[in-house]
């Protein structure tokens, strides 16, 4: 039976999520890939172990996350029966619907009869009574905002969600969203957005000025674009990388000659600062507070050791900056 280390919130910060009472931890563990039917269930276990004994509390799913949709959200369930359970007051679980999940018109998008379906399977594969965050994963054109929200309201009121979330929609869409859901006195308290140093949307979207604008918190996923920021490319692209053994959302013609000198240029500045490259592009995420929790993937548990030492330099100084942006921008 697995026990956790007592020194498990010695090392991670925690922040304050917006204006919320809820805190999270600085480095977040996300399932979106190495959890589903093609991983090796004792590593994923081992990873998420890892995690939690260093203060990783958060562990953030979404009903597609796999391969096979629905699959992440199987495995996570049985590490929480059969080992992470027994710390489930102390955990923060987070999942998420908006993306195609099953066959025929209400399998997808924004609509009640999806995320209030989509909200229930995934309580059932998990094995819980509610998730912490409930997020509708995606912009929807053709919903009304007012049935989106209301679905996200009545997830919370239920008692199968304890905050509502919002994850890849623009500050000017958020910042409407957020006023239903204060009418209905729902607390939506975060944005999960993709955000690294090579991808500075929700700069250009208005998104990270509306959360800090309207007191909502920000996670990012894809902080090491999808491993693009760390050691694995500086010399071309390895055999055992994602690029060839998943081409899903990392394709070879991505890393030009121009990228990979981006990348060997950002690891020249990171060297500079002590760090890794992957931990430098970490701390830059964290580095002014707007961003509460970044979110880590990770293939074995020692990624997740390397990458929660992000925390411990999150300072840059204005040359660093505009280093790191003449360089990847």
């Amino acid at each position: 039976m697995y026990r956790a280390s007592e020194k498990r919130y010695e090392r991670m910060a925690y922040t304050r999520c917006g204006r919320s009472g809820l805190k999270l931890p600085a480095v977040s563990l996300g399932l979106w890939h190495n959890f589903g039917d093609t991983g090796v269930y004792e590593n994923m276990r081992q990873i998420c172990f890892t995690a939690f004994d260093n203060g990783v509390t958060h562990f953030d799913l979404a009903n597609n996350y796999g391969p096979a949709p629905g699959s992440a959200e199987k495995n996570f369930g049985r590490i929480l029966k059969e080992d992470l359970g027994q710390y489930r007051d102390e955990l923060i679980i987070s999942t998420k619907a908006g993306y195609e999940m099953w066959d025929g018109p209400y399998g997808d998008w924004g609509s009640r009869k999806y995320l209030l379906a989509s909200l229930d399977q995934s309580l059932k594969r998990m094995g819980l009574e509610y998730v912490d965050i409930f997020y509708h994963h995606r912009m929807d054109p053709e919903t009304p905002l007012e049935e989106t929200m209301g679905a996200l309201a009545q997830a919370v009121a239920s008692g199968k969600a304890l905050y509502a979330g919002l994850s890849n929609y623009d500050g000017e869409t958020m910042k409407k969203a957020a006023a239903i859901l204060d009418e209905m006195h729902c607390p939506f308290i975060i944005n999960q957005n993709r955000y690294s140093i090579f991808d500075r949307t929700i700069e250009k979207n208005g998104l990270k000025d509306a959360a800090a604008e309207t007191g909502k918190g920000i996670i990012a996923f894809s902080p090491l674009a999808q491993g693009l920021l760390t050691n694995r490319y500086l010399n071309g692209i390895p055999a055992d990388s994602r690029i060839r053994t998943d081409g899903r959302f990392l394709h070879a013609e991505t890393l030009t000659e121009e990228r990979l000198q981006q990348i060997r240029n950002l690891n020249g500045i990171a060297a500079g600062r002590g760090q890794t490259l992957a931990e430098m592009a970490l701390s830059w995420v964290l580095k002014d507070g707007a961003v509460t929790s970044v979110l880590i993937g990770a293939s074995k548990p020692e990624q997740v050791l390397d990458n929660i030492k992000a925390i411990e330099n999150t300072q840059f100084t204005e040359e660093e900056l505009k280093k790191i942006d003449s360089v990847s921008m």
